[in-house]
């Protein structure tokens, strides 16, 4: 007899069941488990754990008499029911966690991972081979590896990188974009009972989550992530590149792909998404710098994250190089964004509370740099980040928060901490104007949060900052503020008097 293939709930498409020399039997038998405990120890997003049900509950649907869709306490009891003590073949998972649970039990066999493009031993291979392990080096082994935008031996357009011309503010006096819309699922049966079934386990105060779960915004399935991969390269891809660290308040997806879920649920492959968007440059669709910029976030970053999360070992989620211990206050662990006076935060906030995603940009130069200018915790900061985006997994979060966005490991995976003062923002957004604060203000009632809280972080690291190439000058310019003394006091005051208070 078969044995039994058991599917977790970010292993849903088609490649994780796919036959082969490293894959379960064609006619395995399916074992699916919703643990309700995974819901129990987090205080996860509503929108999170609704489109995480719905697209299990998908999936089984689809496999129909193939799978034991089991609904336990645990994954232990859930195996156990089942298939008892039997064998069982399962893919290697993508959490620490998981993959020790499933080592921990016997009878398991665990094959290798599948959703990515490089295999382990090939990134082992360079990262071994390298003194610093910088993104830009093994993103251009992986277009070497895979021919992803090459002539030859060369990148096309004679450069591996045009994240230049991917750098421009928003255009003047626009609300949005302007982009097609994105694709949107429509709800079904499967998210009524989903939605049912999260309602009652609130009323019965088994679990609790933290913001809104509107209609659902992201696929559940193959067909639907299908249409909303093709929806992207035939109608936003095209006007992706140039913004793609812009924000505007009005526009919170602007041309983005929002194709990040669907891949962390296993629904694409990478390969089918930088392939389409190759094919769309090749077709003269989409210009270059649209299609570099999205292939890097995939081919780039999603696999260098990936694999850092297992190169560095589990020691690098205890990182703290900063000395960092704040506590994430109330309104933020709540997502308060009414209670939010600056605007750059409160529209951040408003929109991970209301669909459980925002792009790169708030995420680290708004979300993520108000917790590294005030100290936060970094093993907190990651846990939040897991919690309250729908794209968000463990491998994702830890490299994502502990290295790019809080610096926390002194620099292994970035060379210099992301954050900013106000007049970046100012740039980069239309947050600026209506804002009670002016992100020329250092001192003062109307002090931009970001603009005191940079030079109060620089203040408060100066000599490990100070011994930092990018970040020299920076601290330099400390000596030539004349309102230092005043603006720690007044940072000072201001945690003193708000202390959880929102800016």
């Amino acid at each position: 007899m078969t044995d039994p293939h058991w599917l977790f709930g970010d292993q849903l498409g088609p490649a994780f069941l796919a036959a082969g020399g490293d894959g379960p039997a064609r006619d395995a038998p399916v074992v699916m488990i919703e643990a309700r405990s995974v819901f129990r120890r987090r205080r996860f997003h509503r929108a999170k754990a609704h489109l995480v049900l719905s697209a299990m509950r998908h999936r089984a649907a689809e496999l129909g008499d193939r799978v034991t869709y089991v609904r336990a306490d645990t994954y232990r009891e859930g195996l156990r029911r089942a298939v008892g003590r039997g064998p069982v073949t399962v893919r290697h998972p993508t959490s620490r966690a998981a993959l020790r649970l499933v080592r921990s039990l016997d009878g398991v066999t665990v094959l290798p991972p599948r959703g990515f493009l490089v295999p382990p031993e090939d990134f082992a291979a360079w990262a071994d081979g390298q003194r610093t392990l910088r993104m830009e080096g093994f993103y251009r082994q992986v277009r070497r590896d895979h021919a992803l935008l090459m002539e030859g031996g060369e990148p096309v357009g004679g450069t591996w990188n045009l994240d230049r011309e991917n750098r421009l503010p928003p255009p003047p006096g626009v609300g949005t974009l302007g982009a097609p819309a994105p694709y949107r699922p429509r709800e079904n049966a499967v998210d009524e009972e989903v939605r049912r079934d999260l309602d009652r386990w609130e009323r019965d105060g088994d679990v609790s989550f933290v913001g809104r779960d509107g209609p659902r915004s992201f696929p559940a399935d193959r067909r639907e992530a299908l249409a909303a991969l093709r929806r992207f390269l035939s109608h936003r891809l095209a006007g992706f590149g140039a913004h793609e660290d812009a924000v505007l308040a009005d526009d919170g997806t602007m041309s983005h792909s929002l194709l990040s879920s669907s891949l962390n649920l296993g629904l694409l492959d990478p390969a089918e998404c930088v392939e389409g968007a190759e094919a769309a440059w090749r077709a003269g669709e989409a210009p270059l710098n649209s299609v570099e910029g999205f292939v890097r976030q995939i081919a780039g970053w999603r696999e260098y994250v990936w694999h850092l999360y297992w190169y560095f070992g589990e020691d690098y989620r205890s990182s703290n190089a900063l000395g960092h211990h704040g506590r994430l206050p109330g309104w933020w662990d709540d997502l308060d964004a009414d209670a939010v006076s600056a605007r750059c935060v409160a529209t951040a906030l408003r929109q991970v509370r209301d669909t459980g995603w925002t792009h790169h940009i708030p995420r680290l130069m708004v979300l993520g740099s108000y917790a590294l200018q005030r100290g936060w915790d970094p093993a907190a900061v990651t846990d939040w980040f897991h919690r309250c985006f729908v794209d968000g997994y463990d491998w994702v979060m830890l490299p994502n928060v502990v290295g790019m966005s809080q610096y926390a490991d002194g620099g292994r995976m970035t060379t210099k901490p992301y954050t900013s003062g106000g007049a970046y923002i100012d740039r980069m957004s239309d947050l600026c104007g209506p804002c009670p604060y002016r992100p020329d203000r250092r001192v003062g009632e109307d002090a931009c949060p970001f603009t005191a809280g940079y030079w109060t972080f620089l203040d408060r690291h100066r000599d490990t900052l100070g011994r930092n190439a990018r970040m020299a000058r920076a601290v330099r310019g400390l000596d030539r503020l004349k309102d230092l003394p005043a603006l720690l006091e007044q940072e000072r005051e201001r945690e003193r008097l708000r202390g959880d208070q929102p800016p």
